[in-house]
């Protein structure tokens, strides 16, 4: 059997053979060295070097060849052809991932393993000193593990070339490097930005210096006075002082020391200043300026002769707030006439204006332009086809029109990136003459841009990238896509495919890092597996897929997303899937259990199965010491949340609403890192524990709604003070709002956006929240949202006026409560408030006239509640024409309700005197309702005793007679009496 090297082994052979060479090409570059010199090494200086290996690790045996008498043939050392003395150690990593040398690029996953198996590491021996004669050192690209720089690499008196860049120096640079007076080439750039000066006066001293590059040093302490150090070096070629956190730069200068340099790279500082006139007065040996967001901005780009900067090959003023228009820049560069060498131009990320110009077809050496994210408006000119050198062309925003066809005259062209509102079609011409594309980004946001190549079509080229997004390709699969055999990246967005993926598009995956098919509609079944480049991110959201979820070996992210995929999740996606870092299925129809092998899933950060038909528990997981997001609301999940769940340590968001979760909340208390919890709609019970708000004091949204909670809202709530959305909706809360809320929140109830999001772009933040009336779904805007929802609950008593303090509340939802009270009269100063619902309580007096100023309120609901007074008529109400928004408020009036003022008095008049005659009408129905009754309870209570009892009946009859007696007696006498009376005086008369 034939037995094959191990990848480790192969790979440390690969590194040594790359050392060899680089050794031999600095040999064969560099007449002052030999490796193969007649004059024997030097039998210090050989001492020197096994003493500093011995202080090294090397874990790729990169100096391995170090063992002999002839320390002259080792690899990485240089020594004079006439002495044998030591004068160049070159131990810079032969293998850099990011190297644009293929020799160096391997250009797969091994590539960061590789980098780091072939870095030097430990310490640098002090024996170096013994080189005396060294003139050239080179440590880059190594890792010294955080170490400081030593300083006695400042007594290297011989010394011309230093470079320590890249390579996990931190702390201060040490002074003692002035002391290199015959330095020419100093590199001290940072990888990691922990290395910081005290000043630069040690710079002052290198004035034999024609290369700087201090490249991500901080040198915020040296901000007042780098200039005029850099000033007294007249030999300078080169200045490189990228991210150093200068935030000084003067306008100008008494005078221009530095007038010989070429380079000047100051991008990424943190200037707030105009472009300084000394630049001016080098202009006329500048050949790269790179002003890349370093804060030179706020000044017109037509206010400056353009003319003056002839020999420029390098222009970069990308991502600063610099204005202008861009054809009179064109027009100002023109002014060199056949001089111009401009051969990169890039102001992306600006606020130019104006057109392209025709003459820019007159800047003939430009390989690489890039005008993206500028309001440049217009269409581009025929005449970019006159750019014959072009090998990069990024346009986009806000041009409109057609691309013209000279843009498939560019045969140079490797980069072409066409974003913005096209129109017409694009053919095969646009494409006939790019033989060496190899990348091609085309978006149109009008989604009139169409695609018309033959069904055959062959282009010319052969692309390494591709996005295609909102144009029109579909709805067939395009066909001339199998041509293409060297795809790494292939995104069709929204570009109208409705069609089924052909089989040869999976055989091509293996190469593929980015796969991105999104908001489509495709359809049809996937393979069962399906392999990718290692590290590849596949995207296949938002289309008609059906079928089982396939394998996909060696993804980091994986999202299907808003499809028709069924069946359940592969029982053993944690072993054929084990690179899954960001995992979404999303939207589907999934069954079944979630697999207990997810748990294997070392590298997940985030996962999200919302919105599928899964059942069962949730299981108990191993702890992912890097998943961040968990989200498995709106399934069927039953049983309690498991004491797991906060194992894991990273954990920041947690979704479990809409599931049959039952059981308190206690498993939770040690998830304190949460900043998103959501178990709205499913069946807990008891009191909201009053741990929330201060085990889980990072929280930002807490939804609790739809639930079986019971008690008092905790005030211990009060102290989330990154909380935006509170939702406690539905439940059988009671007691009073506590007034902290509106206390504690005011200052901090703002829109969150996480420092650490935790989760990778193709993922959606979903929650669903009752705003405007609605159920709403939020995703990518949820971080916007600022809500605080206590609807269909028990509370009582008034709304808390310090409720008012939340200036920043987008939502306020109090509905279906008993609360009682005014309305707040200083509720206008939530002028944020878009929804605001407080119908369904017991609310009195009239409606405060400061919600008159509410500009930002459309939706509004006061109905069902006892307020009274004129519905205010001035500006935000003059747009709530609904009267239902006020039904249940009889004392109301005004628009949009049918009555006002004097329609509601008389009203009230008439409905006066309705109820008086009500009120007698029901006085005599009452009266003649009671007589029966007392009829019959009267008569028998005293009939019934006289028939029942003997004696009671002959007293009655007996009193009766007398009574009859006496009656009759008096009347008699009276009678007489009257008579007598009568006659006597008619007599006197």
């Amino acid at each position: 059997m034939v037995s094959f090297p191990s990848p480790l082994l192969t790979l440390t052979l690969l590194i040594q053979l790359l050392s060899q060479f680089t050794t031999l090409q600095a040999s064969l570059l560099d007449p002052t060295s030999s490796n193969s010199s007649s004059v024997s090494c030097n039998q210090v200086e050989r001492e020197a070097l096994v003493h500093f290996k011995a202080g090294l690790k090397d874990h790729s045996r990169r100096l391995s060849s170090w063992f002999g008498t002839d320390c002259c043939s080792w690899a990485g050392v240089g020594c004079s052809k006439k002495t044998g003395h030591v004068t160049k150690l070159d131990l810079r990593n032969p293998y850099y991932p990011y190297s644009n040398d293929q020799l160096y690029h391997l250009q797969n996953s091994s590539g960061a393993a590789a980098f780091e198996l072939a870095s030097l590491g430990g310490k640098i021996n002090p024996s170096l000193l013994d080189l005396k004669y060294l003139s050239y050192l080179d440590l880059s690209l190594n890792d010294f593990n955080y170490t400081p720089i030593p300083n006695f690499m400042g007594s290297f008196t011989k010394l011309s070339y230093l470079n320590l860049s890249s390579s996990n120096f931190v702390g201060l640079v040490p002074h003692q490097l002035g002391n290199l007076s015959n330095l020419k080439s100093l590199d001290l750039y940072s990888s990691n930005s922990e290395i910081w000066v005290s000043n630069l006066n040690w710079v002052a001293r290198l004035s034999s210096l024609k290369y700087l590059n201090l490249g991500y040093v901080n040198l915020s302490l040296a901000s007042t006075s780098w200039l005029s150090v850099i000033n007294m070096l007249p030999q300078l070629e080169e200045l490189h002082l990228p991210g150093c956190e200068l935030d000084q730069v003067p306008y100008s200068l008494p005078f221009v020391n530095f007038s010989s340099i070429q380079v000047l790279d100051l991008q990424v500082n943190l200037f707030n200043s105009s472009l300084p006139q000394w630049v001016f007065n080098i202009s006329s040996s500048l050949v790269v300026l790179n002003l890349r967001g370093s804060g030179i901005g706020g000044y017109t780009l037509n206010d400056i002769d353009w003319g003056y900067f002839c020999h420029m090959q390098t222009l970069d003023l990308s991502s600063n707030e610099i204005s202008g228009e861009f054809d009179k820049f064109v027009s100002s560069l023109c002014k060199c006439d056949n001089n111009i060498s401009l051969q990169v131009l890039d102001l992306a990320y600006n606020n130019l204006g104006g057109q392209i110009p025709e003459s820019l077809g007159n800047l003939k050496n430009l390989k690489s332009l890039n005008l993206v994210a500028n309001p440049i408006s217009g269409s581009i000119p025929a005449s970019i086809g006159n750019l014959s050198c072009l090998e990069e062309l990024y346009i986009g925003t806000k041009l409109s029109g057609t691309i013209p066809e000279s843009v498939g005259q560019l045969k140079e062209l490797i980069n072409l990136s066409l974003e913005g509102n096209w129109n017409g079609v694009i053919s095969e011409t646009h494409f006939q003459s790019l033989e060496n594309l190899k990348t091609l980004v085309l978006s149109s946001w009008n989604k009139s841009l169409q695609f018309d190549v033959s069904r055959d079509w062959i282009p010319a080229f052969s692309l390494q990238h591709l996005y295609i997004s909102y144009c029109q390709i579909g709805p067939n699969f395009p066909q001339w896509l199998k041509t293409q055999k060297e795809l790494r990246s292939l995104s069709l967005v929204k570009v109208g495919i409705s069609d089924r993926v052909p089989d040869w598009l999976w055989e091509q995956t293996p190469q593929l890092q980015n796969l991105g098919f999104y908001n489509n509609r495709l359809r049809g079944k996937l393979p069962k597996s399906l392999e990718f480049a290692p590290g590849a991110t596949v995207d296949l959201s938002s289309n008609l897929f059906e079928g089982p979820v396939p394998l996909c070996s060696r993804v980091t992210s994986l999202s299907l997303r808003n499809n028709s995929f069924s069946g359940h999740i592969p029982e053993n996606i944690g072993l054929k899937m084990s690179t899954l870092e960001y995992l979404d299925l999303s939207k589907n129809f999934l069954s079944g259990a979630i697999p207990l092998s997810m748990s294997k899933l070392k590298r997940l950060q985030g996962i999200s199965l919302y919105n599928n038909l899964l059942s069962g528990k949730i299981p108990m997981w191993k702890p992912l010491t890097s998943l961040s997001v968990l989200d498995f609301s709106k399934n069927n999940l039953s049983g309690t949340i498991p004491s797991s769940i906060c194992s894991h340590p990273s954990l920041d968001i947690l979704k479990l609403s809409g599931n049959n979760l039952s059981g308190n909340l206690s498993s939770l208390q040690n998830c304190e890192r949460l900043s998103q919890l959501g178990l709205a709609g499913n069946q807990f019970h008891g009191e909201i524990p009053n741990w929330i708000g201060e085990k889980l004091s990072n929280l930002a949204i807490l939804s609790l709604g739809g639930n079986m909670f019971s008690g008092n809202i905790p005030e211990n709530l009060c102290h989330l003070s990154n909380l935006h959305i509170l939702e406690l909706r539905h439940n059988n809360l009671s007691g009073q709002i506590p007034t902290c809320l509106g206390n504690t929140l005011s200052s901090y109830m703002e829109p969150y956006y996480s420092a650490d999001p935790g989760f990778h772009p193709d993922y959606r933040n979903d929650m669903e929240l009752n705003v405007k009336g609605d159920i709403h779904e939020f995703s990518l805007t949820l971080v916007l949202v600022n809500l605080l929802d206590l609807s269909n609950n028990n509370l009582h008593g008034e709304i808390p006026k310090e409720v008012t303090n939340l200036s920043t509340l987008g939502t306020l939802n109090l509905s279906w409560n008993h609360l009682i009270g005014n309305i707040p009269e200083k509720i206008g100063n939530l002028q944020n408030l878009e929804t605001l619902d407080l119908s369904g309580n017991h609310l009195s007096g009239t409606i405060p006239p400061s919600m008159s100023d509410m500009t930002a309120l459309s939706h509004l609901n006061l109905s069902y509640n006892d307020l009274s007074g004129p519905i205010p008529s001035t500006n935000q109400f003059t747009t709530f024409n609904d009267p239902s928004i006020y039904e249940g408020n009889p004392k109301l009036y005004g628009c949009p309700l049918p009555t006002n003022c004097s329609t509601f008095n008389r009203h009230q008049q008439h409905e006066s005197q309705d109820e008086n005659a009500g009120d007698d009408k029901m006085l005599w129905f009452y009266f003649h309702l009671g007589m029966a009754p007392g009829f019959v309870v009267g008569f028998w209570a005293v009939c019934g005793t006289l028939i029942v009892n003997k004696s009671w009946r002959h007293a009655f009859f007996r009193f009766v007679d007398q009574m009859r007696d006496r009656i009759w007696v008096t009347y008699a006498v009276t009678s007489a009496r009257l008579l007598e009376k009568l006659k006597a005086t008619r007599m006197e008369t």
